[in-house]
């Protein structure tokens, strides 16, 4: 079953259900084990070998612990009990006051979410649990949905780390595009001079980063995201409570009534600084001879990187909270063990649904899906000015049904660079910017995908909410990428293909918006 059509059948089954039935557990664990009962030829004894050694795989790797998907773990761990001491210790309302008094409006609330995005652009999964966490606050108080700050986080962190030569991303894509270039003989630009002329080329990308600021200006609601923010709007509901939302604490946590904006920019600054600061150490550590700050990035342990900063950022949050329950004494010294407990039981669904992905991803990867996607391309007979187009439509397919961008850039960035090498050499950085594009396009769309299960995260979302009101956000974002990618296809001009992107998003913008009357509506809701 392996490498053909069949391999397809688990993760297209799973993404039907979860669209179907809105249980993001039950859909992949049907995923799951139709993968595997594939992967055994329909043998129950060896479904279940295999279901076991998928699950092993997580904790375990070559024989040793795999620290990587362990520190994913615990830092989620870590960052609620954060979240609940910045609560306890009255940072959150605290800030929120203080927000409240400076973003006095929903788009404001929005640009902030989005600007942040832009400058956290280090590591995607960094990006979308820290800037959960400062912006929450601000949307929640602007009644903005916590689908629309979920769409926020996820259409500015993945886009702007493809995109970030100095980001755990571009060290990764420089790495690979090195190779291609030298398995090529490709003398005429270095890969990291590759990378820079791709940025522009990743109209996908372009097309997300810039959607977000055109729906929070224009005020466009598409899909199911109306409906969230009609009832954010109408009602102050921000989230639906009718089941678990990761990362979200319970009412009930003690709240001290002396605590400061101070409560909580402390702690996520030490975990920013933290986090950027341990990234830097394990990369030089890491790096073999003279060590520059790219190839500081491509060797940083990224998940390492964030159990140091989240476990200095606890540290520090817990020194608040003592600040505030025997200095200040606004809060009761027994909140501490409510604090431990909620923190973690907070970020347990997310882990949940995180684990139940990683077990799908590895079985799919076994049925070599991608593989198969990617042959299906290189048996292709297309035009070569099409070269681009397709690729971009591949790759996203493939992370769409893999939940991986990173697994697309490694098998079909070589595949891409085979084929623009034998066809035509002065059509490989389009080829090689239109995987990179796809492959978070797909992402975007993937319930499967991680970042996307960490963006529900930090914007206190529910899952298939963000997926669901993400969806039509990306497929306009990469219609729009596709008539670039067609066009640098037929034309060769980086510069004509982003004119067509940029006029289409230009319309895009004047056709669908609205001049809001927001700031009339809330203060009206206000008032009731």
């Amino acid at each position: 079953m392996e490498n053909t059509i069949y391999s397809m059948l688990p993760p297209l089954l799973a993404i039907l259900m979860v669209v179907l039935t809105r249980r993001v557990l039950l859909s992949l664990g049907t995923g799951i084990f139709a993968a595997a009962l594939l992967l055994a030829e329909f043998n129950i004894g060896k479904t279940v070998a295999i279901l076991g050694d998928a699950v092993k795989a997580i904790f375990i790797a070559d024989g040793e612990l795999n620290t990587s998907s362990l520190y994913i773990i615990l830092f989620l761990l870590l960052l609620g009990m954060i979240t609940a001491f910045i609560s306890i210790s009255g940072g959150s309302r605290a800030f929120g006051d203080w927000a409240m008094k400076r973003v006095k409006t929903r788009t404001g609330a929005q640009l902030v979410g989005a600007i942040l995005g832009m400058i956290i652009f280090i590591d995607d999964y960094f990006n979308a649990l820290a800037v959960g966490q400062i912006t929450r606050p601000i949307t929640d108080r602007q009644r903005v949905s916590r689908a629309k700050l979920a769409y926020v986080i996820d259409s500015t962190s993945a886009p702007v780390c493809v995109i970030s030569p100095i980001s755990s991303w571009g060290a990764y894509i420089i790495a690979l595009i090195g190779t291609i270039l030298a398995a090529h003989g490709v003398k005429e630009y270095t890969a990291f001079s590759a990378f820079l002329q791709m940025a522009p080329m990743n109209f996908y990308a372009i097309a997300a980063l810039a959607m977000v600021f055109i729906i929070a200006l224009r005020n466009i609601e598409i899909g199911p995201m109306k409906m969230h923010e009609e009832r954010a709007i109408n009602e102050g509901i921000v989230v639906a409570s009718d089941k678990p939302v990761p990362g979200e604490l319970k009412d009930d946590l003690p709240t001290s009534n002396r605590g400061t904006v101070g409560d909580l920019l402390w702690p996520i600054a030490v975990l920013v600084i933290a986090t950027v600061g341990a990234m830097l150490w394990t990369g030089y550590t890491a790096v073999e001879g003279k060590a520059t700050i790219f190839k500081v990035f491509e060797n940083t342990d990224v998940t390492k990187s964030l159990v140091i900063g989240g476990g200095l950022g606890l540290a520090v949050s817990l020194i608040m909270f003592a600040r505030q329950s025997l200095v200040l004494k606004g809060v009761s010294r027994n909140a501490f063990g409510k604090g431990i407990l909620e923190g973690i039981k907070a970020m347990l669904p997310a882990i949940y649904i995180l684990l139940f992905a990683w077990v799908i991803v590895d079985l799919i990867g076994r049925l070599e899906t991608g593989k198969y996607l990617a042959g299906l391309v290189e048996s292709s007979n297309m035009s070569i000015s099409f070269l681009p187009f397709l690729l971009f439509i591949v790759a996203g397919i493939m992370a769409f049904s893999t939940g991986t961008s990173w697994g697309s850039f490694g098998i079909l960035l070589p595949i891409a660079g085979d084929i623009a090498a034998a066809a035509d050499i002065s059509i490989l950085l389009p080829a090689l910017a239109a995987v990179l594009a796809g492959a978070v396009f797909g992402d975007h769309c993937s319930p499967i995908s991680d970042t996307t299960i960490l963006s529900s995260t930090g914007a206190g979302a529910h899952h298939m909410d963000h997926v669901m009101t993400q969806l039509p956000y990306a497929l306009i974002s990469a219609a729009i990428a596709a008539v670039g990618f067609l066009m640098i296809g037929f034309t060769g001009s980086t510069l004509i293909a982003l004119a067509a992107v940029v006029i289409l998003l230009i319309a895009f913008a004047f056709i669908f918006g609205s001049k809001p009357q927001e700031q009339e509506v809330f203060k009206e809701n206000l008032a009731e």
